[in-house]
């Protein structure tokens, strides 16, 4: 099995920001698998918060390259557990589970939600991300994309301010994503505020480890509380159901697809909601999220929706939230250079 490696630089339409950091471009590596005439892509971008860069993605899985083109593939799962077991990142294992799983449905001549016995007749909308900006370019960059769902991002002195002056320019859902920049006393009083203003739910309002915080606003926010930075891996699925109404999946922080379906299962059973969540990943790694939507509850899946210019063809999704799925098989995905 042959593996190549590309590096790009995503340039962002917007800058993008969040209550700890903001970033014109966005840094991303494609992993690329090739096995009997078939290529499967994965992707895995760089992160400043987990000290993932994509020279590090590189050099990590660089130093197993002969191991894996000697690799007997057969399913992406045994695959994945030999990349674990070598000590990857799961950065780095994300990119090539995403890559083994499109290969993995090429060469089977299925797209993966088939494979996985699910189909694409129902499924939730994707929301359309605003970062922390004036009210002024929030606003425009509302116009810009009109969407029935956004979420906001919030962290600022005045975050209840923001939200009541954008619902007055539209009737959309707002979900808010603090980046865990509130306390437990915060997010308690805003939640009933913030209710009002038709706000769905809240994700990740406290630090990651605060978890005597969010006992304190599971028992008393009004809205529900959806994990994120306190969602990594499955091991914290259980402690999470005890803490919050639901977890968004990310990808690049699990390891893929892989562990991911692990996740969602694990939640079902425990009677937690379930998002997928992106990390302004390419056309790569949102068609490879696509593949799970008939599974979520909710889905954050705009990441190349922000990018200036795109790297690949795959999933599409148009300005009603409606999913175009590609013809191809596994995700569908085909760079284009």
């Amino acid at each position: 099995m042959q593996v190549q490696l590309k590096k790009y630089t995503l340039p962002l339409k917007h800058t993008f920001s969040i209550s700890r950091e903001s970033h014109d471009f966005q840094d991303t590596l494609i992993a690329a698998l090739t096995l009997n005439g078939q290529t499967g892509y994965g992707e895995a971008t760089s992160n400043p918060y987990y000290k993932i860069t994509t020279e590090s993605m590189v050099a990590e899985i660089g130093n197993i390259s002969s191991e894996i083109e000697n690799f007997d593939f057969t399913t992406p799962e045994i695959f994945h557990a030999f990349l674990v077991g070598k000590g990857l990142s799961n950065f780095a294992i994300c990119a090539l589970d995403l890559a083994a799983h499109d290969l993995y449905g090429k060469l089977l001549g299925k797209p993966l939600y088939e494979i996985w016995d699910t189909t694409t007749e129902q499924y939730p909308t994707t929301n359309y991300t605003i970062g922390i900006a004036s009210i002024e370019v929030m606003l425009a960059k509302m116009q810009e994309m009109p969407w029935p769902i956004y979420k906001i991002k919030l962290g600022t002195s005045d975050d209840v301010a923001i939200v009541k002056e954008l619902r007055k320019h539209t009737d959309a859902i707002f979900r808010i994503d603090a980046n865990c920049a509130w306390t437990a006393q915060e997010t308690i009083y805003n939640a009933p505020i913030l209710k009002e203003l038709g706000v769905e739910f809240l994700e990740q309002p406290l630090k990651a480890d605060d978890w005597s915080g969010m006992e304190e606003v599971m028992h008393h926010s009004v809205l529900p509380v959806i994990a994120d930075e306190s969602c990594i891996v499955e091991s914290d699925v259980e402690k999470c159901a005890l803490h919050f109404s639901g977890i968004n999946i990310k990808l690049t922080k699990c390891g893929g697809l892989t562990p991911a379906l692990r996740m969602i299962k694990k939640a079902k059973d425990l009677g937690i909601k379930v998002m997928v969540g992106c990390m302004t990943e390419s056309t790569v790694g949102i068609s490879a999220i696509a593949q799970l939507i008939p599974q979520l509850d909710f889905v954050d899946m705009d990441g190349a929706l922000l990018l200036k210019s795109d790297i690949a063809t795959g999933v599409h999704i148009e300005p009603s939230g409606k999913v175009i799925f590609p013809k191809g098989n596994g995700s569908g995905v085909q760079l284009l250079d």
